[in-house]
């Protein structure tokens, strides 16, 4: 299923039971949001996007703590957990994704190899996250974490409306 099929299905879901959903972005750049309002009538689901690609932004904009991102580093389970929740409780939407990860090609390392991207997804029943490495170049791995992001939505989505 391409990215805009999913986008479809997943505002069909969204609006059918009327929910939101929101995004914090960083090494997907905007990619979760362009996918989002490429679609026609997005705005009755989706109101709200960040791109923090710097960690001052991630605090400021998102109440990621400082403290955690020193310790875990901004490629992590918990700053992509408080991404999602930042994003969700400052926009007041039912869901909120965050993508926050290392699209290369240099900055990776032994214990996060580029490609390694974090995923959370807020919602209702609280929050979920999950880490996945993508090969490629950096475009290739930015257009898989927005359709992996975009995937884990609809999934959690199955779960909850069904």
């Amino acid at each position: 299923m391409s990215d805009y099929d999913l986008v479809v299905a997943l505002g069909r879901m969204l609006s059918g039971s009327g929910l939101s959903v929101s995004c914090a972005e960083s090494c997907t750049g905007g990619g979760v949001a362009q996918a989002f309002t490429a679609v026609p009538g997005s705005s009755q689901w989706f109101g709200y996007g960040w791109v923090t690609y710097a960690n001052a932004a991630k605090m400021t904009q998102l109440g990621v703590s400082e403290s955690v991102l020193m310790a875990d580093g901004a490629v992590s389970r918990s700053v992509a957990q408080q991404m999602a929740e930042g994003a969700r409780r400052a926009s007041g939407s039912d869901w909120a994704l965050a993508t926050t990860g290392i699209a290369g090609p240099g900055g990776g390392g032994v214990t996060k190899p580029v490609g390694t991207v974090w995923f959370a997804w807020a919602g209702p029943q609280g929050v979920e996250a999950e880490c996945q490495v993508f090969s490629g170049s950096r475009e290739q791995v930015r257009a898989q974490a927005v359709t992996a992001a975009l995937a884990g939505l609809h999934q959690r989505l199955q779960q909850t409306t069904v």
